[in-house]
């Protein structure tokens, strides 16, 4: 029989070559007939939407010319026709029902298909990738993982086609493959372990809100979930210290690490409540954060002390004493000797609460920092020694800051009694809304200033008892369940709210008569607030990618 042509080819030969193709019982035979199909994938528009039915139906009779029948194919998959385009997208799948080999190659052709931007088309891409899913959920998985972190085989693509693919493979795997875990993931104990693999071989290069996203789909699987090992809620954990890069020396300019750094120990706090170490991160900050904390940003000191509050919760003895000295050096720098107009009380919270914790799990270590008198009967307690001069200086200072609390709480009480009757003459929605703001802001910075003195008063003895538990709630924290555990902060990538982050800062405290001299001149001052913006990540990777890909 001879070879057609593209423009010999009508709807009654292509529904004979069919006719014969079926009825035959070698139909290997029928070569040429299918060779006719295919070629049938460059004629008319109905020619081209048979063709991409008949295509992958005999597609496994003839593996001699797969290649070709595959590439034929393609040109359907991006035919000018949006009728044909479906049609071929609908017919992937098939090629893989009865030729697995070929599953993979099908589901990178439809991930680099979810850039369409018709919605018919577009559904008919997240059905025949679902199809394959559930075919072969390992291999699928695999295929699509190749989008996500993959940098070596980009070549001379475009970068912008490559990244607009990934952001729609991501998109797919979050709205499509996470939530039906418990169907695909099976055997569970199997395939959650071979996701977990894959995600870790491509985190090289997310942002921080693909990170985030990562490892709460990690947390959701049984592997991490609350009844999970020791050893896993620890692989959790180091999975999250490699995205901080904790073996990295630490750049007091690089914008980047910091707001990683950050992002990461949120991220890790919910799980050393669990049991995991928090030693990587606790010695990171010891080591390298904390002895150039003068000469960081300003606008992530906070946020740096508030993580380091938080953390040192979970400090063991031993990262207890190494840590305790960076510490009570940093506390002395906050606490000044004398009484000045500008003092941030939120960050003195922070470095008392960790002060307190790291002091309760090894006591005699602050005899030689602080002067105290704390017989443990070892040879560290040094009661021979005389550090009378350290404890005269420490109680001095908290003596000092316990004045300027009281002074501030006492402003604060009266500028709350002022926001009320300034609420009560508001008469705009506006107004309203930005007393209550400063209201709340207020609130928080009283908490701040009683948890400074709730902490402050029993460092004034000889031997103290330090807080070893969570008594103290911190000013902006919400008040827990003693059986809630201590959950995160806000999601990388997103801004939190200026009542979670607000430090008090006495700076602008001036007297003002009437609730707007005091609003204006003290509320909107007296509290720093510290935006996490938006996360950055990894090399490019934190803050963004460059990426290209062609359908082929």
């Amino acid at each position: 029989m001879a070879k057609a042509t593209d423009d010999s080819i009508d709807i009654g030969k292509l529904y004979g070559y069919d006719h014969r193709l079926s009825e035959a019982k070698d139909k290997s035979q029928h070569k040429e007939d299918y060779e006719c199909i295919l070629a049938a994938a460059n004629g008319l528009v109905k020619a081209r939407q048979l063709a991409a039915m008949l295509i992958p139906k005999f597609f496994k009779y003839f593996p001699q010319i797969s290649e070709q029948a595959l590439d034929q194919y393609l040109y359907l998959c991006e035919d000018d026709e949006l009728g044909v385009r479906v049609q071929a997208i609908r017919g992937l799948p098939l090629f893989c029902k009865d030729t697995p080999e070929h599953l993979s190659k099908i589901v990178d052709i439809l991930a680099q298909l979810l850039v369409t931007g018709e919605i018919v088309e577009r559904d008919a891409v997240n059905k025949a990738l679902m199809s394959l899913l559930r075919q072969d959920t390992r291999t699928s998985l695999t295929a699509l993982f190749k989008h996500v972190g993959s940098t070596e085989e980009r070549g001379a693509e475009e970068p912008s086609t490559w990244e607009n693919v990934r952001e729609k493979v991501l998109g797919f795997i979050k709205e499509k493959v996470f939530p039906l875990k418990a169907e695909l993931l099976k055997p569970q104990e199997e395939m959650e372990r071979h996701i977990v693999n894959l995600v870790k071989q491509n985190l090289q290069d997310v942002t921080a809100g693909e990170f985030k996203m990562f490892v709460d789909f990690l947390k959701s699987l049984s592997l991490f979930g609350q009844n999970a090992s020791a050893e896993h809620v620890q692989e959790l954990v180091e999975i999250i210290e490699g995205q901080a890069d904790l073996d990295a020396i630490f750049d007091v300019s690089d914008v980047d690490h910091i707001e990683r750094f950050i992002s990461c120990l949120r991220m890790a706090l919910p799980l050393f409540v669990r049991g995991a170490s928090s030693s990587k991160f606790i010695n990171y900050l010891s080591k390298q954060i904390v002895p150039i904390f003068d000469k960081l940003p300003e606008k992530w000191t906070l946020d740096l002390l508030k993580t380091l509050a938080e953390c040192s919760l979970y400090a063991t003895p031993q990262d207890s004493r190494q840590f305790l000295p960076s510490v009570v050096q940093l506390l002395k720098k906050y606490m000044v000797r004398r009484k000045i107009e500008e003092m941030n009380f939120t960050c003195i919270e922070c470095l008392l609460y960790a002060f307190h914790h790291l002091a309760h799990k090894t006591p005699n270590a602050t005899n030689s920092l602080c002067g105290y008198k704390i017989v443990t009967g070892q040879p560290s307690d040094r009661l021979g020694e005389d550090f009378s001069e350290q404890f005269k200086d420490f109680t001095e200072r908290l003596s000092t800051i316990e004045d300027l609390t009281r002074s501030m709480i006492k402003k604060l009480t009266q500028g709350m009694d002022d926001q009320n009757k300034a609420m009560k003459a508001a008469k705009t929605e506006e107004e309203k809304d930005d007393i209550k703001t400063q209201k709340q802001s207020a609130t928080s910075g009283l908490k701040s200033c009683n948890n400074i003195l709730s902490m402050a008063q029993p460092l004034h003895s000889k031997s103290p008892s330090f807080i070893g538990d969570q008594k103290i709630n911190l000013s902006w924290k919400e008040l827990a369940k003693p059986s809630v555990l201590p959950t995160a902060a806000a999601a990388a990538g997103q801004k939190r709210t200026a009542a979670a982050v607000n430090g008090v800062n006495t700076s602008s405290m001036k007297k003002g008569r009437g609730a707007g001299g005091f609003q204006n001149q003290l509320l909107n001052k007296a509290f720093e607030g510290l935006s996490s913006g938006g996360r950055g990540g990894r090399n490019r990777g934190w803050q963004g990618r460059g990426r290209g890909r062609g359908l082929r």
